[in-house]
């Protein structure tokens, strides 16, 4: 099962006065804004490991001419902001704290002019400086934080991404970090069309290529899958730009700064991009889910022990490892429930995967379980829903316990998975049991007694 970490955060923004016009900025956050900074610089050194950042300076150029244009014109804070292309055709793009910026080649090949992409970037940008990531990890993790904070951690110039990962905190595409609730994209759409506006791009080229983008997604387009996993649709865009024409800066539009169809061309040239699938729930890093010929016998003695971190505790079976170093939550496998491929991708054979989402507002358990449902069929090989959800109670809680299939990592065989769904209120908490068909009758009482044991602190 390949690993994904779905959190979604509701903010609410305090607002200011432009130009008669409220607009967003940052809501509470237990990071300063030079921690912003040091945690953006450490992600995106860690992610250009495994990203296919371009080599082609006319095409660097050009993105950063883009969007330096809507930092300088547009007002924007001051970040150390930069800007890369990754040769890969899925249509996204996607900014770290403090400014680092990669921009997909697929997404500049479906924007019909320069309006467009700038619309695109101008929305990142909004999220980097209405400090969202941060702000989603200091209200997922708050306690943990202001402990961190309180011990040095992240004020003794060590490393915040290693910090957070002893906490369960990720910091990569999938973490809570890079999931926006739809409360912050209004946000990021408000003060986008600002910033466009500002530096002489017609906001409205923005919603269209929003609402392209969402019906492609509707018609389950893989290419914009990426996208909306972390930027869910708030609706109507057109129709929010249309609302704000009255209060946006007075400009004068069409102004650009290349020649895009150019820029598309060279594009053509690059080498073809990687085949990469997008991670999925249960397994490691970018890449094909790999599969082995081998089935390990995976020994159970009988004992369990005791974990505990991010707001719950649960016991689990001696021996089971924590698994990888960035995931937002905590992976546990044993020795052999692990197929490991190249790049160090791997995939979960064995194992229990548990992480929160964060609700806007009051949380709705049965439609956040079938988002979470939906995206873990979407993003595992083979993978669908087996029945209905059946309600249970988890620690005076109210939850829901689904079944799913997939393929498995042992090659020719499918893998039962167990999802168990736990309304707190302003958070869901999830629990996800893998074992492959062939061995989870051994297994099922095991994942029943682990969830017999969970408390939440």
């Amino acid at each position: 099962m390949r690993k994904r970490l779905i959190a979604v955060m509701v903010l609410g923004a305090l607002v200011l006065f432009a130009q008669g016009r409220k607009l967003p900025k940052p809501g509470w956050n237990l990071f300063s804004k030079q921690q912003d900074i040091q945690l953006g610089k450490e992600a995106a050194a860690e992610m250009e490991k495994q990203l296919p950042i371009v080599d082609n300076r006319e095409l660097t150029d050009y993105v950063n001419r883009v969007g330096q244009r809507l930092v300088r014109e547009g007002q924007l804070d001051e970040y150390p902001y930069f800007f890369k292309v990754v040769n890969e055709e899925s249509i996204n793009a996607f900014a770290f704290p403090g400014g680092p910026m990669y921009v997909h080649t697929g997404l500049m090949r479906a924007a019909e002019n320069e309006a467009q992409l700038a619309g695109v970037l101008a929305h990142e940008l909004s999220h980097v400086v209405l400090r969202h990531g941060t702000s989603q990890v200091s209200k997922a993790q708050g306690f943990q934080i202001l402990g961190m904070i309180g011990g040095a951690a992240l004020g003794g110039g060590g490393s915040i991404t290693g910090a957070l990962t002893q906490l369960g905190i990720g910091v990569g595409l999938n973490s809570v970090m890079m999931k926006y609730s739809r409360n912050a994209e209004r946000d990021a759409d408000l003060l986008g069309m600002h910033t466009m506006a500002r530096s002489g791009y017609n906001p409205i080229e923005m919603a269209r290529f929003f609402e392209k983008l969402a019906a492609e997604s509707g018609r389950q387009n893989k290419l914009v899958a990426a996208f909306f996993s972390s930027h869910p649709d708030p609706g109507s865009r057109v129709k929010s730009v249309e609302q704000e024409i009255p209060y946006l800066p007075k400009s004068q539009y069409g102004r650009t700064e290349g020649n895009l169809d150019q820029m598309k061309r060279t594009i053509g040239g690059l080498p073809a991009p990687a085949k990469r699938p997008q991670p999925g729930a249960g397994g490691g890093q970018a890449g094909p889910p790999p599969q082995t010929d081998q089935r390990p016998q995976i020994n159970l003695t009988g004992r369990m022990v005791s974990f505990q971190g991010g707001g719950v505790q649960f016991n689990h079976p001696e021996g089971w490892q924590r698994v990888g170093s960035d995931q937002n939550g905590v992976t546990l496998a044993p020795q052999g429930g692990v197929v490991q491929g190249q790049g160090g991708n791997y995939s979960i054979g064995y194992g229990i995967i548990v992480s929160a989402v964060a609700a806007e507002g009051r949380l709705n358990l049965a439609n956040q379980t079938q988002r979470l449902l939906q995206s873990l069929a979407q993003n595992n090989p083979g993978g669908r829903v087996e029945g209905r959800s059946e309600r249970i109670t988890i620690d005076r809680s109210n939850a829901l316990v689904s079944r799913m299939s997939a393929d498995s990592p042992y090659r020719g065989a499918r893998e039962n998975i167990v999802v168990i769904t736990v309304d707190r209120a302003q958070q869901m908490y999830y629990f996800i049991f893998v074992a492959p068909d062939y061995d989870y009758q051994r297994f099922e009482p095991v994942f029943q007694q682990v969830t017999q044991t969970i408390r939440f602190q």
